[in-house]
């Protein structure tokens, strides 16, 4: 019979191999624990950002007013009878308490239900859905206008000395602080008045969606520019860059190569700002410029107290908020690996 053995050494080395692939295994186990939580929490935040929401548009709109069911049959020029409101307030639920109404909006809701819409007569659902196109097309190139404007402006004023900078931050303080309908109605006079270049209003084609875009995307670009060629002002000092400009680097390329890679978090922070305006002056674009979208229709719903369709125009800019945080959670590690998603 023939015996192996295996000497000290060996054995100790495989020790440390099994030891070493033991503290892996379980730094990978940690690892997706940390993930699944980090996506739990996000998850649970998410829900309750859209709980909250819903919540607070549903009892303000439920503030004592005028009869829900007057309103729905088109108010008191259609002069209904009192069997017919009590008819209509039965059906919709109307007479019943407002909490019971509440409770019961939530149940529709974890099934997808966002309800009908008073005045149009249709699920709230199809009734966004059919004005979603012109509203994602008008955000998403005011989005990309504005951060492109940011970035070229912020690139080519950073370091530039005091003139330039104190006329960029100037210009950019005006930009921000005039009222969003003052710069489309400046932008109608005199691109589409005076010198008729563009058309006022409607919604097909892309020379109708040149002024609103400028509309919404100056005083985004105006905000996003000041933080930006802050943090590469900021950036640009530091011992890396000089070291780096010393060895012969030019000022464009460290900017290029360097700094706005760092300078770029500070962007994706604010992207709960731009989407609330891009949100927000939606409706004031989508009605100065006589364009078709959500925000138009939101303003109109408000107006005419369709409550279903007010709280889900809320909603799905709630649901628009926290995608974008996730996604822009997400990036941070991209943009700068160092950090961390927690």
């Amino acid at each position: 019979m023939v015996t192996t053995s295996i000497d000290p050494e060996t054995e100790q080395l495989r020790g440390k191999d099994a030891k070493r692939a033991g503290r892996v295994a379980s730094a990978a186990q940690r690892k997706l624990l940390s993930i699944l939580l980090s996506l739990g929490k996000r998850l649970l935040s998410g829900v309750l950002v859209l709980w909250g929401a819903a919540t607070v548009t549903f009892f303000a709109l439920h503030i004592p007013r005028g009869d829900p069911a007057l309103m729905l049959l088109g108010g008191i020029e259609a002069n209904p009878t009192p069997e017919v409101l009590a008819q209509v307030g039965s059906d919709w639920g109307f007479d019943q308490p407002v909490v019971v109404q509440y409770l019961g909006y939530l149940s529709r809701l974890t099934t997808g239900d966002l309800g009908v819409s008073y005045q149009q007569r249709m699920s709230v659902v199809d009734a966004i859905s059919v004005q979603l196109t012109p509203t994602i097309q008008l955000a998403f190139t005011a989005a990309a206008v504005s951060i492109l404007l940011a970035l070229v402006v912020s690139l080519a004023t950073a370091k530039r000395g005091p003139l330039i900078t104190g006329i960029t931050s100037n210009t950019c303080i005006f930009l921000a602080s005039v009222p969003g309908f003052v710069i489309g109605i400046l932008l109608l006079f005199l691109f589409a008045a005076i010198i008729p270049i563009f058309p006022s209003s409607g919604t097909d084609g892309i020379s109708r969606l040149v002024l609103p875009v400028l509309t919404l995307a100056l005083s985004i670009s105006a905000t996003l520019i000041q933080v930006l060629r802050t943090e590469l002002d900021e950036v640009l000092e530091q011992p890396f860059i000089l070291t780096a400009r010393t060895r012969g680097l030019s000022l464009a390329s460290a900017k290029l190569k360097h700094a706005l890679r760092h300078a770029l978090v500070p962007i994706a922070t604010m992207s709960g700002f731009i989407i609330a305006n891009l949100l927000g002056g939606a409706v004031l674009v989508e009605t100065v410029f006589s364009r078709q979208g959500i925000g138009r229709v939101a303003l109109e719903a408000v107006q005419s107290q369709d409550v279903p369709l007010v709280i889900g125009v809320v909603l799905f800019a709630a649901f628009v908020f926290v995608i974008v945080n996730f996604i822009v959670d997400i990036l941070y590690t991209v943009i700068d690996p160092r950090l961390e998603t927690t």
